[in-house]
């Protein structure tokens, strides 16, 4: 953990919690081993859609459609939801579950690698979420720039990889050593690209939020 366990436990219970169908959801996900995102990040996105007020946001990785739902019950209304999944066994899952939630009309699911989704998409985005494969995120970044709106935001997670981030290339295991040189590529883009702002923030895995300029 990047923060001390004593503190991510005493933050987390202050937590006013979700709705007891995303409670429902998150349970589910940890039953299967479905990966979601972790409660000081759902907080940390409840205040960023209070904050900006999009009416559009783009998901890239989808799983089990939790991070999506949770974003559809603080969106404003009218906003819609864009959201992106390859796993095929996570599809129909995901699926069912904005059906149960009645989202069906808010959230859109595309199926496919997002690499390619991503150049297919026109407009502009007022919120982006990048929850993928870490070792694509900078893969990802020129679109997900192109899709973002002048003073939009974009979410990344899991961007410390557990503390990996600040050790040496030759102190984490070889089979991870391509996606942790892709993130400090990342860290560094955010950091130093023209176009944005970035802070990074020891929240569950690490987080980055970066501000698209005016």
């Amino acid at each position: 953990m990047i923060a001390d366990e004593r503190m991510n436990a005493f933050i987390d219970s202050l937590d006013a919690g979700n709705t007891p169908f995303l409670n429902e959801i998150e349970s589910e996900a940890k039953k299967t081993n479905v990966p979601i995102i972790r409660a000081q990040v759902q907080s940390l996105i409840k205040l960023l859609l209070a904050m900006q007020k999009p009416t559009s946001i783009l998901e890239v990785g989808c799983a089990i459609g939790f991070s999506a739902l949770l974003m559809g019950e603080y969106a404003p209304e009218g906003c819609h939801i864009t959201t992106i999944e390859k796993y095929e066994k996570r599809i129909p899952v995901a699926k069912e579950n904005f059906r149960r939630a009645g989202r069906e009309d808010m959230i859109t699911l595309l199926e496919g690698d997002a690499a390619e989704i991503l150049k297919g998409l026109d407009g502009t985005y007022d919120f982006i979420f990048m929850d993928a494969a870490k070792g694509q995120y900078i893969h990802f970044l020129p679109e997900v720039l192109r899709l973002l709106s002048k003073g939009g935001i974009l979410l990344s997670d899991n961007v410390l990889q557990d503390g990996d981030v600040i050790e040496s290339r030759f102190a984490v295991t070889r089979r991870n050593r391509t996606i942790h040189s892709r993130m400090r590529e990342y860290l560094y883009e955010l950091k130093h690209h023209p176009d944005l702002e970035t802070v990074i923030l020891p929240v569950g895995d690490g987080v980055t939020i970066s501000v698209k300029r005016t």
